[in-house]
């Protein structure tokens, strides 16, 4: 989005530097089981400041003092966790880079999260693409919001993880750890803060309290940093029989608590109104409904990676839903081609990336950025295609 980087870069690409890329990106570390993109995004200062802005309006929401009584509704109860603590400790909000009625480059609200992204990745990720591709030799770019460098960056990730614990009292949790595709995220994060990770069914509960083994010694855990979804258990909790019920009162730390899961979800996005926000509304509180269904997108609320999402809407579609009251009604974003690609151009999605001390402040420190050529942003949409996947945007420094 900087044309002079764009030009640059793409006028010495060769798919020998991208092979040698992915090669530096998975060194000594896991095989990568999702689409890496050829390119970083370079951030211009315009959107730069318009996506801070964005951010701060919906920090501003999340810190009004009645947020957790307008958000009660939002856990199912078949998940309530007790213990929850006064604020999530990470925020992440996914916003579309579009155009304004201007022709100027704006980020628009797609989803939002209270729950942690690739916090160890992208730091990594953005190291590579410098490192691999020469960019230092273009300009000096970082990943990083406000002046950070990694140092600090990994200091306060690290801060906020372990705490006052040791690292080995602290586990990285997931459903199926090594498994997972982001499972390359887990072992940096290991490899900056020294936790554990563990698989649901590697912790067992004595009482309240939670352990692991390791090499036969009994150890507690005090803090879970946690990483599974229950969407993704939903018909497996005969493995809490095996483990542990988190629904049940322990004495352990969540980071960050998994009711803040639904709390900072698409469930909360009906409260923004915002020009960085599409206008969206609870589909049980429309009446009457829109004519124009066909620039709408319907969203389950209680769903992740763009499952059930309906893009071509139809009236048929909202006679069908059960539960209205679990679905949102969203207008289009027209994601604005904004990334050249050497045989075209290509949708951009960056998420923001946030980290919340225990007793500080919300810190925007990294992003996630997204290309595309489908209609939506997520793998299963861009199947088969170049130029597209994960990838970092990166600002001057």
């Amino acid at each position: 989005m900087i044309s002079k980087y764009r030009q640059q870069f793409n006028s010495n690409f060769t798919h020998q530097k991208y092979s040698l890329f992915l090669q530096n990106l998975t060194r000594e570390l896991l095989p990568i089981s999702f689409r890496v993109a050829e390119t970083p995004i370079f951030i211009p200062t315009g959107l730069q400041e318009k996506l801070i802005a964005a951010g701060e309006e919906i920090i501003h929401l999340i810190r009004r003092p009645d947020f957790k009584e307008l958000t009660s509704k939002s856990i199912p109860d078949q998940w309530k966790v007790p213990g929850e603590e006064k604020h999530p400790h990470f925020l992440t909000f996914d916003f579309g880079i579009c155009k304004d009625q201007n022709g100027e480059l704006t980020p628009k609200l797609i989803e939002m999260q209270g729950f942690p992204s690739l916090y160890g990745f992208q730091a990594h990720l953005a190291e590579q693409y410098i490192d691999s591709y020469g960019l230092e030799k273009m300009a000096s770019f970082s990943p990083f919001f406000n002046q950070m460098n990694k140092e600090q960056y990994v200091h306060l990730l690290k801060e906020i993880l372990i705490g006052a614990h040791e690292p080995h009292e602290v586990a990285l949790m997931d459903i199926n750890a090594p498994d997972q595709k982001t499972a390359i995220d887990f072992y940096l994060t290991q490899k900056y803060t020294g936790l554990k990770i563990l698989s649901l069914t590697d912790i067992f509960r004595e009482g309240d309290q939670l352990f692991y083994e390791d090499n036969g010694k009994k150890i507690r855990l005090k803090r879970i940093y946690n990483r599974l979804i229950f969407d993704e258990i939903e018909n497996k909790t005969h493995l809490f029989e095996q483990s542990f019920d988190p629904r049940i009162p322990l004495d352990i730390e969540w980071i960050t608590h998994p009711n803040w899961f639904y709390r900072i979800s698409k469930y909360t996005m009906p409260f923004l109104k915002s020009d960085f926000v599409p206008e969206t509304r609870f589909l049980n509180e429309i009446d009457p409904l829109p004519t124009d269904l066909e620039n709408y997108v319907l969203k389950p609320l209680f769903s992740f990676a763009g499952l059930g999402v309906v893009i071509d809407v139809k009236l048929q579609d909202i006679k069908d839903v059960k539960d209205p009251h679990n679905w949102i009604l969203q207008r289009k974003v027209q994601y604005e081609p904004v990334v050249q690609a050497l045989d075209g151009r290509v949708k951009a999605e960056i998420r923001l990336m946030y980290l919340w001390p225990e007793n500080g402040e919300p810190q925007l420190c990294i992003n996630l950025a997204r290309l595309s050529r489908g209609k939506m942003i997520g793998v299963r949409y861009n199947k088969d295609f170049d130029w597209v996947g994960g990838s970092v945007g990166l600002m001057e420094k």
